[in-house]
C-alpha cells in the first residue's frame, strides 16, 4: 500500500526559502531620506500593512525645530509612545507589516539631543530608563532597510517637500545625525539583520522590492570558526622559557590557551540595553 506523502502543516514556514508573508521590514534613514515613500510601496508590493511615523498629528514637532531644548524631551516621549503603539499594533494583528522608523531610531535622537546639549542629562536617563522598560514588550523587526543618503541630501529632500514644521532644521543638525546613525547601523546589525542601501538617487518601487527580496533570501546568520584560526589570533602568549635552579633542561612553562567564548544571544531586553550603552544611539 502506497504510503500517503506528509501534509504540510498550515502557518509552518519553509525555512529553506524566504517568505514575505507576515514578515516585519523596519525602513531606518535621515528625515526626509524616503523612507514612508519607500513603506508604502513595500506594502503594495508584498501585501503587507503600513505604518507611518506620527508626523501630522505630532503636536510638538513644530516648537521642538523652533526650540530644541525645551521641547526635546516631551517630543521623544510623545513618540515613544506612538511607537510601543504601532507595536502593538504589529504583534497582535499579526500580520507583519512595513514600519517606516524603527523604534530603535529613537535612542539615536535621544542621545544626539543629549551630547549636543539640546536634552539634559537627568531627562535622557529618565527616556532611557523608560524605553529599556517597554523594550520587554517589544517585536524586533525581521529586517531593517536603511536608506543611506548624505546630510545635505537630506537638507535638499526636506526643502523640496517644503513641510513647515522642518523649514528651520539646521544642516548641523542633520550632519551630527547622519554620524549617530552609522554607528547605530554597525550596532544594531549584530541583533538585526540591516540591508544598507545607497539611497542618493530615489529608486522605484519594482527595483526596491526586488532588491529587498533578494537580498533577505541571502542573509545568513551563521557565522564559521576554526580553531586553528582561533587559537593562531589568541591574544594570550606564552612566556619566555626559564632554567631551572638545579641545572636541569629547560622547562617549558605554558598558559592554558582562553577558549573562544561565543557570542552572547541578545534578547529583546538585552538589546535596548546594549543601544542605550554605545555612542550611536
Amino acid at each position: 500500500m502506497a504510503q500517503e506523502e506528509p501534509k504540510q502543516m498550515e502557518g509552518v514556514h519553509d525555512f529553506s526559502e524566504a517568505r514575505f508573508d507576515n514578515v516585519f521590514i523596519a525602513i531606518s534613514g535621515l528625515i526626509g531620506a524616503g523612507k514612508s515613500t519607500l513603506a508604502k510601496a513595500l506594502s503594495e508590493e508584498l501585501g503587507l500593512p503600513v505604518f507611518y511615523e506620527p508626523v501630522v498629528d505630532n503636536v510638538y514637532l513644530e516648537d521642538f525645530y523652533k526650540d530644541m531644548k525645551k521641547f526635546s524631551f516631551p517630543l521623544q516621549i510623545f513618540l515613544l509612545n506612538k511607537r510601543f503603539k504601532q507595536q502593538q499594533q504589529i504583534i497582535w494583528n499579526g500580520q507583519g507589516g512595513v514600519s517606516d522608523r524603527t523604534i530603535y531610531e529613537d535612542g539615536v535622537f535621544a542621545r544626539m539631543l543629549r551630547d549636543s546639549g539640546h536634552m539634559e542629562e537627568r531627562d535622557f536617563r529618565t527616556y532611557m530608563e523608560l524605553f529599556q522598560n517597554m523594550s520587554n514588550f517589544m517585536k524586533k523587526p525581521n529586517i531593517i532597510v536603511h536608506l543611506d543618503v548624505s546630510p545635505e541630501e537630506s537638507f535638499r529632500r526636506i526643502s523640496m517637500r517644503n513641510r513647515d514644521c522642518e523649514s528651520s532644521i539646521p544642516l548641523e543638525y542633520l550632519q551630527a545625525l547622519h554620524a549617530a546613525y552609522e554607528v547605530f547601523i554597525k550596532d544594531i546589525a549584530r541583533v538585526i539583520p540591516v540591508i544598507k542601501v545607497d539611497y542618493q538617487r530615489f529608486r522605484t518601487a519594482e527595483e526596491m522590492a526586488a532588491l529587498i527580496k533578494r537580498e533577505y533570501a541571502q542573509i545568513s546568520n551563521v557565522r564559521y570558526v576554526k580553531f586553528d584560526d582561533v587559537f593562531s589570533n589568541s591574544p594570550v602568549k606564552s612566556p619566555p622559557h626559564k632554567k631551572l635552579n638545579t641545572g636541569e633542561e629547560a622547562a617549558q612553562e605554558t598558559l592554558p590557551e582562553t577558549p573562544a567564548m561565543p557570542q552572547e544571544k541578545l534578547n529583546d531586553a538585552a538589546l535596548a540595553k546594549a543601544m542605550a550603552e554605545v555612542g550611536g544611539c
